[in-house]
């Protein structure tokens, strides 16, 4: 049973009081932006007259959006904290209100910028005034011809909460009126369905357990199919509706453009890995033999075919391990990252009543990072701090050695540093374990990462890229046609050794990244350049250490593609999909022996 946060010691839990003191500063600093940001207005119709009124129209929006994040900093964290007080509730709330009315406010800056003359814009661009934002600028002027006239910016911004309709009505249908019951194996132990424990539930060893729970889950999906295809069919068309009045040439051209990433990146994760599938089909003929059955279904997909006891640490010794390991990444990123763990208070480590679940890292340019976890001492949690860890670093070396401007990184980046900090801690622990069968248990481990965070996440970017070229050409998405498809998906990735079973046909409808307008790429090509990037660091020297870590400092001063490509990985190539695939061949090698 969880504790009353009351009764965790304050050394477990993060230093919020960094951000604001009281909650009477965020009241006050809250009701100063309210006012503050209603001057945006004496910026409207005048940024044609000077670089100098653009430079301080500019600064002005970087200043009341750098303390807008601030304020839904905390109360979203403090929310987090215990989500049934409600007065942390309203504050997020109150916080994302000011945010959205600060949006639709600030809507007329893109379209008058893009609407003075190039030749004019371009000397302003030039100037000393914009000097320091001039790659922003470059980026905005780029969107020019997808940009639309003020009074229709402002109109779309208003009709956001319209448009994410779909998205809200599924996440209720799914988060919160979706009941999965509970069954009773062949043992009489009665289980309960849940969001949270039905991966558990996937990895019992208990193969009938797996199986039951597989069934009943995807079961309650399949009650509804109607329902979740006119959610999901009704989303990719806002993701084509804005994209055909923006002038796209598609759904993905739309999705890519701002992050600079052509859409032969997505195309040749596509078709990269369909050139090496049989590396997941050797896989799964791996997992088969080494299960000892005769068919794989997709209820055994997750548990561990190695036997061998579940790793347990405390969290100082998952801490002091995940340090160690990134004593390789210089003192400057060790140093930094044990002040943040041990002193300045970045982690909410334990679970109590009522916080939210799972883990983050969050933060703005303002604080230091903040990490949630729910730590339960398994190697799954350990593994969790070394990923979250990433993500914070990421952010405090962007944040020490970037502008605010470009003083974040896109999503295309986020999943690098992350994966690239669970790589190297995982290696750290291989290097101190003699025992062979405890090796092949963390071999099995890193298997299954890439399996889930590389194989499947392609697998959804398919039917992502497929769901939206149907609706593009006029092809509605009703339940049939969307489990048809998703079950010849299954099919190809899996391989002839695994029995597709018919409850998978409707596990699209469950997925909530679709929601996300091409959003799960960004796994795969994450796990692709953070392996890449390991690699590099691990079997390079002095020169390649550099490079990732200004790979880290860089934030939005480049493109994500640029930035990758100067720390050594090209993405535009399937050089860097090959080789997490051959890395992936090489693991399992080592598992036949």
């Amino acid at each position: 049973m969880s504790r009353k946060r009351s009764e965790i010691e304050d050394k477990y839990k993060w230093n919020l009081e960094a951000i604001f003191a009281s909650d009477e500063l965020w009241e006050n600093e809250y009701k100063k932006i309210s006012e503050d940001m209603k001057n945006v207005a004496s910026f409207a119709g005048t940024l044609s007259q000077s670089a100098q009124q653009i430079r301080k129209a500019f600064e002005f929006n970087l200043d009341i959006g750098r303390r807008l994040e601030k304020l839904y900093i905390y109360a979203h964290t403090r929310h987090d904290e215990d989500t049934k007080l409600e007065k942390y509730k309203t504050m997020q709330e109150k916080a994302y209100i000011l945010i959205t009315q600060y949006s639709s406010m600030s809507a007329f800056f893109e379209p008058e910028i893009l609407a003075i003359p190039t030749e004019i814009m371009d000397k302003y661009i030039e100037s000393q005034e914009l000097a320091p934002y001039k790659f922003a600028f470059q980026k905005m002027l780029r969107a020019k011809e997808h940009i639309l006239s003020d009074k229709e910016e402002a109109i779309l911004s208003q009709a956001a909460n319209i448009m994410s309709a779909a998205e809200d009505a599924f996440g209720c249908l799914n988060d919160a009126d979706m009941k999965f019951g509970s069954f009773t194996d062949n043992h009489g132990k009665e289980w309960e369905i849940t969001h949270g424990q039905y991966h558990a539930l996937l990895t019992n060893p208990d193969r009938e357990v797996r199986r039951q729970a597989f069934v009943q889950y995807h079961n309650c999906y399949d009650s509804l199919p109607t329902t979740f295809a006119s959610l999901l069919n009704s989303e990719v068309k806002n993701h084509q509706f804005e994209a055909t009045v923006r002038h796209y040439d598609s759904s993905l051209h739309a999705a890519l453009f701002s992050k600079n990433i052509d859409t032969s990146v997505y195309t040749n994760l596509i078709e990269t890995t369909h050139k090496h599938i049989g590396s997941l089909h050797r896989y799964m003929e791996l997992r088969r033999k080494k299960m000892g059955v005769d068919k794989i279904h997709l209820y055994d997909v997750y548990v561990p075919f190695i036997d061998y006891p579940e790793m347990k640490f405390t969290y100082d010794e998952a801490k002091e391990l995940f340090l160690e390991s990134t004593k390789r990444l210089g003192a400057e990123y060790h140093d930094a990252l044990t002040k943040g763990l041990k002193e300045e208070g970045w982690v909410d480590i334990y679970e109590n009543e009522n916080k939210r679940s799972g883990a983050y890292s969050t933060g703005c340019y303002d604080t230091h990072p903040y990490i949630l976890l729910n730590f339960n001492g398994t190697l799954s949690d350990a593994r969790t701090l070394a990923h979250e860890a990433g993500h914070s670093m990421h952010s405090y070396l962007t944040h020490k050695y970037q502008p605010l401007v470009y003083g974040d990184y896109p999503i295309f980046l986020a999943e690098v540093a992350s994966t690239f900090n669970e790589e190297l801690f995982i290696n750290h622990i291989m290097s101190k374990i003699s025992d062979p069968t405890q090796r092949a248990f963390l071999i099995n481990s890193r298997l299954e990462e890439i399996r889930a965070t590389f194989f499947r996440q392609v697998m959804f970017a398919e039917f992502e890229l497929m769901i939206h070229n149907f609706v593009e050409n006029g092809t509605p998405l009703t339940a049939e046609l969307l489990k048809s498809e998703y079950h010849k998906l299954n099919e190809f990735y899996f391989g002839p050794n695994v029995e597709i079973d018919k409850e998978i046909d409707i596990e699209w409808a469950r997925i909530p990244h679709f929601y996300y307008n091409f959003y799960v790429y960004q796994y795969a090509t994450g796990i692709s350049a953070a392996i890449a990037l390991y690699k590099r660091v691990i079997n390079g020297g002095q020169k390649e250490l550099d490079d990732y870590l200004g790979f880290l400092k860089s934030g939005n001063s480049k493109y994500a593609i640029d930035t990758l490509r100067d720390a050594g990985v090209d993405m535009t190539t399937p050089k860097p999909i090959e080789d997490l695939i051959a890395y992936f061949d090489e693991l399992q090698d080592q598992l036949r022996g």
